[in-house]
């Protein structure tokens, strides 16, 4: 584990989860926002985030690359309600574990979480179309909630055509006149 990675790492995360709180602000959810990926900060997740460390992308997929799979990430995603990984639960029909519909407030976050991780992996080449294009290329092999799907799809579609002001502005009005998508 180089040493220098566990500054790097920990500005990674800090200015991510800062761009998080600021995005989540913007679109009225204060307090989600200040809670928002906390969990990254434990020695499950953050050793493993300063041992498989790139600085472009997340380290779990390094991480994956090395082991086969990622124990930082079933962490991570058992934790934090705005991945959709979490909304899953056993269908007794089918005996699977199928994806549920995920509350509003934590498909906003999951958007804001999206849009602040492309401007941090992405920089100066970051774009309003960025965030839509990485969601489109994984859509095929996502398991997601359908109407969850939709939503966030539209959410992002709505930043990539009319950008981030405007979105964010209908995502507060839409928070404040509907409990659900």
């Amino acid at each position: 584990m180089k040493a220098e990675n566990i500054w790097r790492h920990f500005r990674t995360v800090t200015r991510h989860r800062h761009m998080v709180i600021l995005h989540c602000c913007k679109a009225g959810l204060y307090w989600q926002g200040l809670g928002h990926d906390l969990s990254k900060y434990s020695p499950a997740e953050f050793i493993p985030g300063v041992q498989y460390y790139q600085g472009t992308r997340s380290p779990n997929e390094q991480e994956r690359q090395v082991v086969g799979y990622s124990l930082a990430w079933m962490h991570h995603k058992g934790r934090n309600k705005h991945h959709f990984e979490y909304w899953t639960d056993y269908n007794t029909e089918t005996h699977t574990l199928d994806p549920v519909k995920m509350p509003l407030r934590y498909v906003i976050e999951m958007f804001c979480d999206r849009v602040a991780a492309s401007k941090i992996y992405n920089g100066a080449d970051y774009t309003e179309e960025l965030p839509l294009a990485y969601f489109l290329r994984a859509k095929p092999r996502r398991r997601i909630h359908p109407e969850t799907a939709a939503f966030l799809e539209k959410l992002l579609r709505m930043l990539s055509v009319k950008g981030e002001e405007w979105t964010f502005a209908w995502i507060r009005h839409y928070l404040a006149t509907h409990e659900t998508y």
